[in-house]
């Protein structure tokens, strides 16, 4: 009976981590190109460039496009997120300790895979000076950039800001106003993420802060950054007698990489 009562307890904390981690724990990960199963260390993402049409002379010969190919690399890394869980804890405490360190783990987890994202989302970014937060005129300059930069307008683009900046969101008409988005779309009614401008937006509050008080923000489409997965996350549970507890272990093994510089806008934004 012991022996199906411990087995039972592993296979529902695993169950538990993975929900958490899709449902809470990455707000980035579903909004860029993402290839899963790798096996090895590394793996290659590719850049396609822009092709050009032209004409030919009847029965000539159709015109070659010669689009440039660029294999862009991906390091995978591994991470590792454990706890301990003494079953006697378990009897004195009236919370659901699994649930508690299953959430904690995958939320950690979460907040990695998010972090290898923007890191990579960064790397697209210029040293610019901010004098100003996230207006309206800052947006539309970007918008305008998306267009010039020929990033499709096909509905996988994504803007990720800081909670100060989607604040300022919401004082922008055009953002927040039912006069001008509906009574479906307001920013505020379900889940803090919205479609604007063709985009969804969502705040996030890993997005990179200088000492002098300038966060980064990024508007992207999705197939601008590449996330490479070895192996998701995945659970390890261990008895240790010596101890009388359960060592939990959670890890996964990921990478990120930036594919095209072209297709992300960054939004420098001046936060007190």
């Amino acid at each position: 009976m012991s022996t199906q009562v411990e087995q039972a307890f592993i296979k529902n904390f695993e169950a538990e981590v993975h929900l958490q981690y899709q449902q809470m724990g990455s707000k980035l990960r579903n909004t860029v190109r993402t290839k899963e199963n790798i096996i090895g260390s590394t793996t290659t993402f590719q850049k396609v460039g822009k092709g050009i049409a032209g004409t030919k002379a009847r029965h000539g010969k159709v015109p070659v496009m010669n689009v440039d190919h660029d294999a862009v690399d991906c390091v995978l890394q591994d991470f590792y997120a454990g706890d301990w869980v003494d079953r006697l804890d378990e009897l004195k405490t009236n919370i659901n300790e699994q649930q508690v360190v299953a959430k904690a783990g995958a939320y950690a987890l979460g907040r990695k895979t998010d972090e290898l994202i923007i890191d990579q989302l960064a790397t697209a970014a210029t040293t610019v000076t901010a004098t100003d937060g996230l207006t309206r005129d800052k947006v539309l300059s970007a918008f305008e950039t998306l267009g010039e930069n020929d990033v499709p307008d096909d509905g996988q683009r994504f803007a990720v800001v800081g909670w100060k900046q989607w604040s300022q969101l919401l004082t922008i008409q055009e953002f927040a106003n039912a006069d001008y988005v509906g009574e479906d779309a307001l920013p505020w009614k379900g889940t803090q993420a919205k479609r604007w401008l063709g985009t969804l937006w969502l705040p996030h509050s890993g997005l990179p802060k200088s000492a002098e008080g300038t966060r980064l923000c990024f508007w992207y489409h999705k197939t601008a950054i590449g996330h490479a997965i070895g192996a998701d996350v995945k659970t390890d549970i261990t008895w240790h007698g010596d101890r009388a507890a359960h060592f939990i272990n959670n890890m996964m093994s990921q990478g990120a990489c930036l594919i095209d510089v072209n297709g992300i806008v960054p939004l420098v934004c001046l936060e007190n």
